[in-house]
């Protein structure tokens, strides 16, 4: 089931607030790799971070940390502020897919999001976000992007040989 979450609260908001991409698995779903898709206008971090997590909080409790793998993203903040409080952010480069994004809450659970490249199009954003947010999915993130784009993306950073 895809759901797309606006973060507006008030009315003054609503006119002017961009609509958060986000794909969520159904509650109470069979646990699956995936449990959504999250679909960021651009690749950085310190400016995505704040409106997915402040939709997520009251879904899932207070996100306290994350992940990614740096491949894909122009930087990697260290911390994110996030209404009034802090957000950890920490990033692997082999042991983390470079599509997926990790959230942690404390006390609460984790949950793995598909991150589709800002630059997808819409078409192709939708039928990803339907294959993450499917509980009987059993594709990783990169599979699902492989079989989306069997070649890379235009404009997509390429991972380093090198460290």
């Amino acid at each position: 089931m895809a759901a797309t979450i606006t973060r507006s609260s008030t009315l003054e908001d609503r006119a002017s607030a961009p609509t958060l991409r986000l794909s969520l698995a159904p509650v109470g779903s069979a646990p699956a790799l995936l449990d959504g898709a999250w679909w960021p206008r651009t690749r950085d971090l310190a400016a995505e971070l704040p409106s997915l997590t402040a939709v997520l909080d009251p879904l899932w409790g207070r996100i306290t940390r994350l992940t990614v793998n740096p491949t894909h993203w122009s930087s990697v903040p260290r911390k994110v502020s996030v209404a009034g409080r802090v957000v950890k952010v920490g990033w692997f480069h082999g042991e983390q897919d470079p599509h997926e994004l990790l959230l942690l809450s404390y006390r609460v659970g984790r949950w793995n999001l598909l991150v589709i490249p800002p630059q997808t199009t819409p078409a192709a954003a939708a039928r990803l976000m339907a294959a993450a947010s499917d509980p009987r999915r059993t594709s990783t993130a990169s599979r699902l992007m492989e079989e989306e784009y069997p070649a890379p993306l235009p404009h997509q950073n390429q991972p380093t040989t090198g460290r």
